[in-house]
């Protein structure tokens, strides 16, 4: 009901509306003008300019397009996949999450180093992990197979974050293991916290969601979890 030609018109006041309105749709249709602006912290003049940037004429205008805005989701709920990932998300959104990220934020901040590593599709996320982490000032490496010498590293205060959805691909098991006796920290994100990946980590974050084969086989299962957290923890160091 919002569109992008309107929403780039929007000020700073706009959007605070704008992300309420969206996040209370429900609560929205039974609330008055005065009980929205004082939840803003705006005054009811403000919120009646708000609806008129969007060619709403007046408050119960702006709640009728709100109703149709809910009958739309009612009839065509999301696909199963996006609600898999508002599910997801829905969680990431609490203290918990913070909390789950609090040894691996410690022990990246300490780290001298940042080594990330994957195979197949999980080797491309190490690599951009990597390119994240220097984005954001931290010296980090990826690699996108298993197969090097780890036997001949030594580097003092290192952190690995291995990627791996199934957690059981045997050579990056190896890697790790091999990492470990040349005492680094081990980060992972897995999908299930049950995987051998998850339980040989130093600290592991599952995402946890359904595992998909289409094509014949081929793993389909999302990997937009995988760049949250990877980004997530980037942004706390």
């Amino acid at each position: 009901m919002f569109s992008y030609e309107e929403i780039q018109k929007y000020n700073e006041t706009d959007i605070r509306i704008y992300k309420y309105i969206l996040s209370n749709i429900d609560k929205i249709l039974y609330m008055t003008i005065r009980e929205l602006a004082e939840e803003v912290g705006v005054s009811t003049s403000t919120i009646l300019r708000f609806c008129d940037k969007n060619q709403l004429d007046g408050y119960t205008a702006l709640k009728d397009a709100l109703k149709k805005e809910m009958a739309v989701r009612n009839t065509c709920p999301p696909m199963e996949d996006l609600q898999e990932l508002s599910d997801f998300f829905a969680r990431a959104n609490s203290s918990a999450f913070e909390e789950k990220l609090l040894f691996a934020v410690d022990a990246l901040r300490k780290a001298d180093l940042i080594i990330f590593i994957g195979m197949g599709s999980s080797g491309t996320l190490a690599k951009y992990g990597a390119r994240y982490f220097s984005n954001m000032g931290h010296f980090a490496v990826g690699l996108e197979d298993a197969l090097y010498p780890i036997e001949a590293f030594h580097w003092n205060h290192t952190v690995v974050i291995a990627c791996s959805e199934s957690g059981e691909t045997e050579p990056l098991i190896e890697a790790v293991g091999q990492f470990q006796k040349k005492k680094c920290c081990v980060l992972s994100i897995t999908n299930s916290p049950l995987s051998t990946l998850a339980r040989l980590s130093d600290w592991n974050f599952s995402y946890q969601l359904n595992t998909k084969r289409i094509n014949g086989g081929y793993n389909g299962a999302t990997q937009i979890p995988v760049i949250f957290v990877i980004e997530a923890l980037a942004k706390r160091i």
